[in-house]
């Protein structure tokens, strides 16, 4: 997360998407970056996401977002576990296997653990999510 997020021409990125940064022969000891995924292209793409809960003051459980693209993939991918806290923002990098110009859907899951209240309910405030190659929210 040092060097995030990404200047305005975009995250150097080395690897499958290194031909498209357009500075790339501007530079003298220019920072590179690698994210892999697990799945061909292989490529990822560093998010920065904050949310802020509402609902009950704290409780058990954990918070994961669901990333939905154009082609009908999906990934999910766990924010915050453990107390959670409605007057917290949780803040974390991910490195998104999903193309931000793909994404079609972000879906906020809240899971509380079997200890907790049946009528407890939390959920999302505010999900702001910075996409590390443009600024883009």
């Amino acid at each position: 997360g040092d060097c995030f997020p990404c200047p305005q021409e975009g995250c150097p990125l080395m690897g499958h998407y290194a031909d498209r940064f357009p500075a790339k022969w501007e530079r003298v000891n220019q920072k590179y970056f690698l994210n892999t995924a697990a799945d061909p292209p292989f490529a990822t793409w560093r998010q920065k996401v904050f949310i802020k809960l509402s609902g009950v003051k704290k409780m058990r459980g954990d918070i994961n977002l669901v990333f939905y693209d154009t082609e009908g993939n999906t990934k999910e991918y766990e924010i915050a576990s453990g107390v959670l806290s409605q007057d917290q923002v949780y803040t974390k990098y991910l490195d998104v296997e999903v193309n931000p110009k793909n994404t079609k859907k972000i879906e906020f899951l809240w899971n509380k653990t079997i200890f907790t209240l049946l009528w407890a309910r939390l959920g999302a405030e505010t999900v702001n999510i910075i996409h590390g190659d443009d600024g883009r929210r």
